[in-house]
């Protein structure tokens, strides 16, 4: 078999062989990934700087906004340069190890990002619900363990994702068809027993994925309670608009999660392959480019702390 250790029946590679049916359009189509790759780069990059750099923005919601933002820029960096030397150079192959280690980080930081909307959810909770203890609640340390809380929830449950794919044997060839390693699709070119790594998948967007969508729901439907009984108008609407950001992160994140986790399993044969591997593709990139862009939008600190960085030099000159 080429490229693999036939005592072992461990490839040396695989080959991503990008977005299959479409490979004639890989230029076109990585034109709007490296846009969105750059605009979540600098747009991330810049609120993480904003957030340590501006002191009215040292509070909990910022703090977990910018640990958001880290994790969306590392998970994608993690594929979409070795996706566009794919689609601009035809360099196809990755190492096995190589294969492995992006699997393990796309993985565990999509699963960190989950976290970290569940952690912003509380926080709003908390914020609304108990405006006055909000920053005796929310102290630096509880949040900086709840961070690591989460870092280390989603590396203990990913982790066993290489060590179940290191032992599946890979006779039926090196060709994954993806732009990058994704678990099943690894799991798939083997011809051994991939059933485990199935339902521990499974097993594992349960644990995190509806347990986070559980907390988030709850965390909301007490938000909600507690912003109807305000008496003011006013009130309720400026309690809910701090929501208002969040919310479209939880919904541009958890719509393509969806639709990527149940074709995968259970649309397969109804909806085009290509479709599945570019919606793959927009789930990682959808949630690092919008994220900036509606958190710069919606609110209202760090447009203001934007203004300030921006014509700081010259109002200070005048």
């Amino acid at each position: 078999m080429l490229g693999a250790n036939s005592s072992s029946l461990t490839p040396d590679f695989f080959i991503l062989n990008g977005v299959p049916g479409l490979e004639d359009a890989h230029v076109w189509i990585s034109l709007p990934f490296c846009f969105m790759y750059m605009i979540a780069v600098v747009g991330n990059c810049g609120l993480i700087y904003l957030i340590g750099h501006e002191e009215a923005l040292h509070r909990p919601m910022y703090y977990f906004l910018a640990l958001l933002s880290f994790t969306d820029v590392t998970l994608c960096t993690t594929t979409v340069p070795n996706m566009l030397c794919i689609f601009w150079f035809n360099f196809k192959e990755i190492g096995f190890n190589s294969c492995l280690v992006q699997m393990f980080f796309v993985h565990m930081l999509t699963g960190m990002e989950s976290g970290v909307l569940m952690l912003m959810a509380l926080d709003r909770y908390v914020a609304i619900c108990y405006p006055l203890r909000y920053t005796t609640i929310l102290t630096n340390p509880v949040i900086a363990k709840a961070g690591l809380a989460t870092f280390l929830r989603s590396v203990m449950l990913i982790f066993p994702f290489t060590v179940l794919t290191k032992r599946l044997p890979y006779c039926r060839g090196t060709l994954i068809s993806h732009t990058y390693c994704d678990h099943m699709s690894v799991a798939k070119v083997s011809c051994g027993n991939a059933k485990v790594n199935a339902i521990y998948g499974l097993m594992v967007a349960l644990l995190i994925g509806m347990f986070d969508i559980c907390c988030i729901s709850v965390s909301y439907t007490m938000i909600l309670r507690a912003v109807v009984s305000l008496s003011s108008a006013d009130a309720r609407h400026k309690a809910f608009s701090t929501c208002t950001s969040h919310i479209c992160a939880i919904v541009i994140t958890y719509v393509p999660a969806f639709f990527t986790f149940f074709t995968h399993r259970f649309g397969g044969r109804t909806i085009p392959h290509h479709i599945h591997i570019i919606v793959a593709n927009l789930y990682l990139l959808l949630p690092p480019t919008m994220n900036p862009i509606v958190y710069g939008v919606k609110t209202k600190q760090i447009r203001e702390s934007v203004i300030k960085f921006l014509l700081g030099d010259k109002m200070g000159t005048t």
